[in-house]
């Protein structure tokens, strides 16, 4: 599973940007999360950008989650999608 998170407006989206564990993987109550599976963005930071920039951003991690979810679940997984990661 992948989520997708788009902030829309001018609330404070810092636990939004905590969620997205980007830099680190998320903790919580002496849990620590197997994978990172959260994009989080701003809407406001792509209103000039375009929707195609706002596409490529929030769609850039799933490739990634796809093959630790597969990682995680020791299964094998197509030499293709490692392409695509590296690419």
């Amino acid at each position: 599973m992948s989520i997708i998170i788009i902030g829309i407006g001018k609330a404070d989206f810092s636990k939004m940007v905590e969620l997205d564990s980007d830099d680190t993987i998320l903790t919580h109550n002496n849990q620590t999360a197997a994978r990172d599976i959260v994009e989080f963005v701003t809407f406001k930071d792509f209103i000039i950008k375009g929707a195609e920039a706002l596409a490529k951003e929030v769609l850039a991690e799933i490739p990634t989650q796809v093959l630790q979810y597969h990682r995680c679940k020791d299964e094998k997984f197509n030499v293709c999608a490692v392409l695509i990661q590296n690419s």
